[in-house]
């Protein structure tokens, strides 16, 4: 069984298109990842709904041929950067389609309260009960999200209103596992109330993973001023994963600001740190369109 891992959207917070952002993207959250295994099957499993899900719809619908989608789409919580581009999925109206989407329970009740509002009329012309998909809501930890080719496994990390990391593990020879962590705080804050080992339990949570996708969108200097606001910087999201053992880093959820010249410098010092560390771990920035083989 093999992970395929495509990005659609890799800017955090807010839609930054223009110039500028050109080459890393500029849409929200969305990691279109496809299981394979040896005689040709395989799922579709999409994690976050940013903005980058409104172009992976076009794509699927063009590749389905006509074909009904079937798909499980994983929430690591419901901030706007991340379920934003659900109205704008193209298959949620299209009858025939099926699809899942899993997500933690949220301050306001469980995650299917949360995307109906975000379609209430007084936000959105097209209410929910429109849509023509059939469209199943599960809350993590409630109900087993596995199948029979792959393992998902949950941690809760440190954000406002809450957020979960997602682990996916193939099945049978040759296994390969990553880890997907949006938004998450590294360093220690009061507001989260984490136990004291909580950044061990994450390390042990990550362990072996062949791919981490991590938010990185501070730099030291940045994060001094946004302590609290929920997100790393890339030397955390370095020494983490050098301390789970992964293979490759991806940095994940770039600032609004952040330039493509910006995180080309950002990952380069990266891979400075890497090398003084005597470290082999793999720096790669997630840039819109580029598949990773897991």
């Amino acid at each position: 069984m093999t992970l395929r891992l495509t990005f659609w959207g890799t800017r955090g917070s807010v839609p930054t298109p223009g110039p500028l952002t050109v080459r890393y993207g500029g849409n929200t959250p969305c990691v279109e990842v496809r299981t394979a295994t040896a005689e040709g099957g395989g799922r579709l499993v999409i994690l976050d709904a940013g903005t980058g899900l409104r172009e992976l719809g076009r794509s699927l619908v063009e590749r389905s041929n006509g074909a009904p989608l079937e798909a499980q789409l994983f929430l690591t919580h419901a901030h706007w950067d991340h379920i934003q581009g659900l109205p704008f999925f193209p298959p949620i109206f299209q009858a025939g389609n099926r699809f899942t989407i899993w997500g933690p329970r949220t301050l306001n009740g469980d995650i299917g309260r949360v995307i109906r509002e975000q379609m209430s009329p007084m936000v959105f012309p097209v209410p929910f009960e429109n849509l023509a998909a059939r469209i199943e809501f599960q809350n993590v930890g409630e109900r087993q999200a596995s199948t029979d080719d792959y393992d998902v496994a949950t941690f809760d990390v440190q954000h406002p209103g809450g957020a979960v990391a997602y682990k996916f593990a193939s099945r049978g020879p040759g296994a390969r596992s990553f880890v997907y962590v949006s938004d998450n705080e590294l360093a220690a804050n009061e507001r989260y109330r984490s136990p004291d080992n909580w950044r061990d339990q994450l390390v042990e949570f990550i362990r072996g993973a062949n791919v981490l996708v991590h938010d990185a969108t501070y730099t030291k200097d940045e994060y001094a001023e946004h302590r609290g606001w929920g997100h790393s910087t890339y030397d955390e999201a370095v020494e983490l994963a050098i301390d789970a053992g992964v293979e490759t880093l991806v940095l994940f959820h770039h600032k609004p600001e952040r330039t493509d010249d910006d995180l080309d410098a950002c990952a380069a010092a990266c891979r400075d740190t890497v090398r003084a560390r005597g470290s082999r771990l793999r720096i790669v920035a997630a840039a819109e369109g580029m598949s990773l083989d897991v």
